[in-house]
């Protein structure tokens, strides 16, 4: 089964190299399930041909917000909600989760209540999960499909399901603590307070339930690609 990853940023220059874009993420993160990752950077304006050219789509976490103006916004509102009529399934991962909630008609800005980094518990249908963010923006108004999935305190709309169409994740479940850690080091002292600084240190060691989600993403494509 073939599942296109739609880079929509990049990781830090400096982890690169190491880590690969983020296609590479969530190959690790999907290995053992049987699929065939291809990656496309959509970010800069390297699209597929056509939305059947993958059995399903993932769009990836990026630095940029949904609501700006980059030339690559546009065209990929446009090949989700293609995708979305044509029953291909969507994930979508951090910014992912907020440009198919813009593009199906939800809303999405930058959260009032600020940043939220590290480890986040989330109710998840009763379960708690333990996933590492990083996002400011947040889905603030859910498109009329949308049904809420998971939630805390600080993100009503952490996890959204969309029928059988789309399942989307406010949250980074392709991030390990190393990549969190490295992610402080270098985008956080010109975006985040000495308090959360702290805190993402601090909670670096805990577990995370990355597994929960590999399976639970596996599952929805595996569900929804005829064999």
């Amino acid at each position: 089964m073939k599942i296109g990853i739609l880079n929509t940023g990049h990781p830090p220059d400096e982890l690169r190299a190491e880590l690969g874009e983020y296609d590479a993420f969530f190959d690790r993160l999907l290995a053992g399930q049987g699929f065939d990752v291809v990656g496309y950077n959509v970010v800069d304006m390297e699209f597929p041909d056509n939305i059947h050219d993958a059995d399903g789509w993932l769009l990836t976490g990026s630095r940029h917000g949904a609501y700006e103006d980059h030339p690559f916004i546009k065209p990929l509102e446009e090949f989700v909600r293609a995708a979305y009529a044509a029953d291909v399934p969507l994930v979508g991962i951090c910014f992912g989760h907020q440009l198919i909630a813009q593009a199906l008609g939800g809303k999405v800005e930058k959260f009032k209540g600020g940043w939220s980094v590290g480890r986040q518990t989330y109710d998840w249908n009763g379960q708690k999960v333990a996933l590492n963010a990083w996002h400011q923006d947040q889905v603030t108004v859910r498109p009329a499909d949308a049904t809420v999935c998971a939630s805390n305190d600080f993100c009503e709309n952490a996890a959204l399901v969309y029928g059988k169409k789309a399942f989307t994740v406010q949250a980074h479940p392709e991030y390990d603590s190393h990549f969190i850690a490295e992610l402080a080091r270098i985008r956080g002292p010109s975006a985040l307070t000495a308090d959360q600084m702290a805190y993402v240190a601090e909670n670096l060691s805990k577990p995370i339930d990355n597994a929960i989600l590999a399976r639970q993403i596996g599952a929805f494509f595996k569900e929804r690609v005829p064999a």
